[in-house]
Formats: structure tokens, C-alpha cells, sequence
């Protein structure tokens, strides 16, 4: 079912959860080449991880998996120049419940006013992983939970080794 186009899949991913990881398994099933686009900067109150260390963790899980279709790259632009560069026409876009989609729906309305020849494609995770969001995980990581059951292994033992620093 893959074929020779590109899709970029963007986020914060502070940190990648394993539904993220779910997604970027499947979406690179269905395209040749999938960009994981990691934003610069996260405006998202109590950040854990800058971008250099999402995208190294990113990275390490890729390739453990054998994701060779998968690379991962720095966000610092608007996501629709960031795509135009790159020839990418398709935005993958994670929604797990009605909240999700309502924030997710408003910015594709957005980038295709910006960009028409841009589609969003809409992908739900796993159902066993609906729960878990990158704002649950930094809460129960700031309280020293375990969160490894939430995230992918490159992320749990960078978690693991802050919890013991």
C-alpha cells in the first residue's frame, strides 16, 4: 500500500507517547517517506525535554523499529512553508478524543486557507493507547510515576535516568 509521496507528521512530542509511536508505525505502512517534524519551541506549560533530545529519542525508537522510510526533522517555520520546501502534500495528524479533533480541525481549516494544496489526514491511535497524552505523561513524571507502560522505550529511559539525577 505505499507509494512514493511524502507526508509529514509534526508535533511536540514532549514527550513521544507510544500512541504518537503508533501513528508514525502506520502512517509509514502507507507512504514512502513520512517526516516526523519536531516543533522548535514548546509553549506548553512545564516542558521536559528540549528539541534536540524529542528528536534523539525519536530517532532511537525509529530505528530500533527499522523504520527506514521515517526521518525525523526540526519544526521552526509555519508547518505549510515547512511543507511547500519539501514537496509534501499530506499533514498526519493524531486525534484520540472530540476535543483533539476540535483543535486539530480548526488549524487544518487554517493551513488549507494558507495552503489548499495541502490535505490533513486524520489518524487515530491504537484504542488501548487513547488515553495517554504527552501533558498526562509529564504530570506523572514530575511526580516520580512510572509512565513506561505510556512511552517508547527511548523515552522511558531518558524519564528513568532524570527520576534517578
Amino acid at each position: 500500500m505505499k507509494n512514493d509521496s511524502i507526508a509529514v507528521y509534526p508535533g511536540t512530542f514532549d514527550p513521544m507517547t507510544l500512541g504518537h509511536f503508533d501513528l508514525i508505525k502506520r502512517a509509514a505502512k502507507l507512504y514512502g517517506t513520512l517526516i516526523v517534524a519536531v516543533a522548535e519551541g514548546s509553549a506548553k506549560q512545564g516542558a521536559l525535554f528540549g528539541c534536540e533530545d524529542r528528536m534523539a529519542m525519536i530517532r532511537e525508537d525509529v530505528e530500533k523499529e527499522g523504520l527506514a522510510n521515517v526521518v525525523v526533522e526540526r519544526l521552526d517555520t509555519l508547518l505549510v512553508d515547512f511543507c511547500r520546501s519539501r514537496g509534501v502534500k499530506v499533514v498526519i495528524r493524531g486525534v484520540r478524543v472530540y476535543s483533539d479533533f476540535e483543535y486539530e480541525f480548526q488549524m487544518a481549516l487554517t493551513n488549507r486557507k494558507m495552503a489548499p494544496e495541502i490535505e490533513t489526514l486524520f489518524m487515530m491511535p491504537n484504542e488501548s493507547l487513547a488515553y495517554v497524552s504527552s501533558s498526562t505523561v509529564r504530570e506523572i513524571a514530575h511526580y516520580g510515576g512510572d509512565t513506561s507502560s505510556m512511552v517508547t522505550p527511548a523515552v522511558a529511559a531518558r524519564l528513568s535516568s532524570m527520576a534517578r539525577g
